[in-house]
């Protein structure tokens, strides 16, 4: 075979690699110098304790696993996994062992007898069995139930509603309840028979209500206070959302004044934070100065009253029969106060007043606004002007009403995502059905 002579000279062969005399050093926090440009987002580990039921006899026992420490509840998110033990102290002639989870919606009318249920899920399990497993019953058995995501009540599909307790005494009326409840039961044959003559000592039945709260949080954090202008009161902003209004005059040489009520654009907010605000009122000089004993702050001439008031009000809404008679609906509502809003004196001008300030929402809120079947509850930022004898007062009352949204946590900087952020739609806007709503909690009366 010959040799083959190479037309063309060779390429170079290539450098050595450089050699490193050092190695980078990183952080897992930025430097003074440095800035975050993206994070992969972490999961919120479970607690690590536990919940436990026991029955009245002492002889059956609930453990649920997952729990914070001295609840009062077990409490889960959407779409978890209820995971936990069934205890038996005395196994001696169980014929099976089973557990189920269901989740009731209860709406009653009082006076109106209209009465409704809905079934929002049931899961049961069979944890054991003498036809089907070898051996004794054992003294404990571990169970693993998943809460669905979304119910229907056979006409809409909705996300499976929180636990919630809501009730309108007087007449007409309402009681309305979202329960979970997981029972597990023991089968002991002809035993079960005998002790069901004792309840003291019935060991066959133990049942306990869950918590469901589904997490949820708004898409974008509160945004930084609004500038104070000292010529117009404030500067505008696109992350901030003006609502205006008017307060009558009701006298000679008075002029009617504009209000201007600024939140954040978005209108989402979180139970766990105050929901901050911005109010400027227009007007002329004698008509501001009129109304200085009706506004929000303290003054010379009404040390004590609070006449203009700024409140989060939220309304639970019944509708049994779901019908609408002579062009009104059937429904029953009420509405309670869940935050109260305090003022600060901002800069005033020729023909302005200001203010800034915030409300703070009750600890007593665990969950946000939500539908589902005959049940709405919702949520809204009312403003008042009410003066305390309007025949005398040289202003008619005010009454403001915007529908928001709340959250069940606050907005995360650090990038930690909730496992079940998307539980509701609280990240959008209230929709146009909210501010129908929002105009008959305007026109009710004081809260």
């Amino acid at each position: 075979m010959s040799a083959t002579t190479v037309p063309y000279d060779l390429p170079p062969a290539a450098p050595p690699p450089p050699s490193f005399t050092r190695i980078p050093s990183y952080s897992a926090e930025p430097q003074a110098y440095e800035q975050r440009l993206a994070l992969n987002p972490r999961l919120r580990p479970r607690p690590s304790g536990e919940f436990t039921k026991h029955s009245k006899a002492g002889g059956l026992a609930l453990r649920f696993l997952g729990q914070e420490e001295h609840v009062p509840a077990p409490v889960y998110g959407i779409e978890d996994v209820i995971e936990g033990i069934v205890d038996i102290a005395k196994t001696d002639g169980v014929q099976a062992v089973d557990i189920k989870m269901k989740g009731t919606l209860r709406l009653k009318e009082i006076a109106e007898g209209g009465q409704v249920n809905y079934e929002l899920c049931i899961s049961r399990q069979s944890l054991w069995n003498k036809d089907r497993d070898p051996g004794p019953c054992p003294s404990s058995l571990s169970f693993s139930l998943q809460l669905p995501r979304k119910f229907s009540d056979g006409r809409t599909e909705y996300p499976l509603p929180p636990s919630h307790e809501a009730h309108m005494s007087g007449l007409p009326g309402f009681r309305a309840k979202v329960e979970y409840v997981v029972t597990a039961t023991i089968d002991r044959g002809i035993v079960k028979k005998a002790t069901s003559f004792f309840p003291k000592a019935d060991n066959n039945s133990i049942s306990t209500e869950l918590a469901y709260y589904p997490r949820s949080r708004p898409a974008v954090p509160l945004p930084p206070p609004m500038t104070i202008d000292h010529k117009s009161g404030i500067i505008e902003s696109p992350q901030w959302r003006c609502f205006q209004s008017v307060i009558p005059a009701h006298g000679h040489n008075i002029e009617d004044i504009r209000t201007k009520l600024y939140i954040p654009a978005s209108r989402v907010f979180s139970i766990s934070e105050p929901i901050p605000f911005h109010l400027v009122l227009n007007s002329t000089a004698y008509s501001l100065a009129a109304f200085t004993p009706y506004g929000p702050t303290a003054s010379l001439l009404s040390p004590h009253k609070q006449h203009t008031r700024l409140q989060l009000l939220r309304q639970s809404i019944v509708d049994v029969r779901n019908e609408v008679i002579f062009g009104t609906k059937t429904d029953i509502w009420r509405v309670s106060n869940i935050g109260n809003g305090t003022f600060r004196r901002g800069t005033d001008g020729v023909d302005f007043l200001s203010f800034y300030g915030e409300i703070r929402i009750s600890d007593e809120v665990k969950v946000g606004s939500f539908r589902a079947g005959g049940l709405s509850v919702r949520d809204f930022i009312l403003l008042t002007m009410i003066p305390p004898d309007v025949t005398k007062s040289p202003f008619k009352e005010l009454r403001q009403a915007i529908p928001v949204r709340l959250t069940t946590n606050a907005f995360a900087y650090d990038g930690t995502i909730i496992l079940d952020s998307l539980a509701y739609d609280d990240h959008s806007p209230p929709s146009s059905e909210d501010d129908v709503s929002s105009q008959r909690i305007a026109n009710y009366g004081e809260f």
